[in-house]
């Protein structure tokens, strides 16, 4: 039986996750991920948990993706320096 969650986080909840960095929102996720895992908890509490860690995972997602944007933009030049420029999208 399939039974469709709605996800809502709250203002507060994004703004609070929005300011972790991605070791602080991986660690945090990791241990929502043991505890359903290991079927801890309420069921009201444990959807509040499932909230949260798709909540830290599309916030560590995202921290990834700008890194990967970061580091792709690390140019190695003919004479063999490295050096970084800027990332521009329009290019």
């Amino acid at each position: 039986m399939n039974i469709p969650i709605k996800i809502t986080m709250t203002a507060k909840t994004e703004n609070d996750i929005a300011k972790m960095s991605f070791e602080q929102a991986l660690k945090e996720l990791e241990t929502i991920v043991r505890k359903l895992e290991a079927g801890q908890g309420e069921l009201e509490s444990s959807i509040a948990d499932y909230e949260r860690g798709t909540a830290l995972k599309e916030h560590c997602q995202k921290k990834l993706a700008d890194a990967k944007m970061k580091v792709e933009k690390i140019i190695i030049q003919s004479d063999g320096k490295i050096k970084t420029a800027a990332f521009d999208e329009e290019k």
